[in-house]
């Protein structure tokens, strides 16, 4: 089993550790020596035990804080997935055009024919009307 040694608010410790897990091991106490060396920093020396138990509180509370958003994320992302799923699940929305029926439709031709009839007629009409008056 290695040993690692790692320094922690300035005190170095030896540490065993499983093989291959040297990384994390010295992550894990890089992680506890910055709070370590905050809490140096604001109170300055103290015992030792005092230091380690005060940067792993200090640890554990943002620690404790990142899993609530993960957490929170996380139901985030199921409730969307939750809405996506409902979204793919719904037909096709559907746009209906209205159809004019048929008769309508014949009607209003008929109309615009006997419009145009009546016009061609009026333009008869008053083209006959001015010839009448100019001559």
């Amino acid at each position: 089993m290695p040993e690692v040694t790692v320094t922690i608010g300035g005190r170095a410790f030896e540490v065993a550790c499983q093989a291959g897990e040297e990384h994390f091991l010295r992550t894990a106490a890089g992680m506890l020596d910055t709070e370590a060396r905050v809490l140096l920093d604001q109170i300055g020396r103290m015992p030792e035990s005092r230091m380690l138990l005060m940067a792993g509180l200090m640890l554990a509370d943002r620690t404790g804080g990142a899993e609530d958003q993960l957490r929170d994320a996380q139901a985030r992302i199921a409730a969307l997935e939750a809405e996506l799923k409902d979204l793919a699940a719904r037909p096709a929305q559907r746009v209906e055009v209205p159809v004019m029926p048929t008769a309508v439709s014949d009607s209003l031709a008929e109309i615009a024919a006997r419009a145009e009839a009546l016009a061609a007629s009026l333009d008869a009409s008053l083209a006959e009307h001015g010839a009448a008056t100019s001559a």
